[in-house]
């Protein structure tokens, strides 16, 4: 995968308390800025099924996943495409295989997820388009240019000159 392709994002399984997704919440940050760059894959993640307070519980899955998807939808995202997959860490549930307990959910596991995302199409044939996000100024190398390439190919040994446009 190449940087920024995809995002793997997570809320906690009761919404009633869930922050994550809130306005100023984290969840909530980090998909609007995966959107802005461009980021068109996502996986997003329904902790902690296992919590005595949502015990596997169906409904606070299905009020995570619709709230989930409303804010997804609101982003600019089709929920419809970002799999939302309950998961327990603690429990190892439906992470590695599909979890009896968590039958709630009638998608893939979180690793069956991984394996359903494929990479995007890169225009390559086209002219390298190259946007510099910074620059570092590094003692031992020199300076560093950061950014990501939008088209086109960077191979070892290319010689590239940066300048402004216009």
């Amino acid at each position: 995968m190449t940087f920024f392709s995809f995002v793997l994002t997570c809320v906690y399984a009761r919404p009633d308390i869930n922050g994550g997704i809130s306005k100023d919440g984290q969840t909530s940050e980090d998909t609007l800025l995966a959107f802005t760059q461009g980021v068109k894959l996502m996986i997003c993640c329904c902790y902690n099924m296992d919590a005595t307070t949502t015990n596997y519980s169906k409904d606070w899955y299905e009020e995570s996943f619709k709230e989930v998807s409303t804010y997804l939808k609101k982003v600019g995202y089709n929920p419809d495409e970002i799999p939302v997959v309950p998961i327990s860490g603690f429990e190892v549930d439906n992470m590695i295989e599909r979890s009896t307990n968590l039958d709630c959910s009638k998608g893939p596991s979180l690793l069956e997820a991984f394996y359903l995302i494929s990479e995007p199409k890169r225009p390559t044939d086209k002219p390298l388009h190259l946007p510099l996000q910074d620059v570092y100024k590094i003692g031992s190398i020199g300076t560093v240019p950061v950014g990501r390439v939008e088209t086109g190919l960077i191979k070892p040994g290319i010689v590239i000159t940066f300048g402004t446009i216009g």
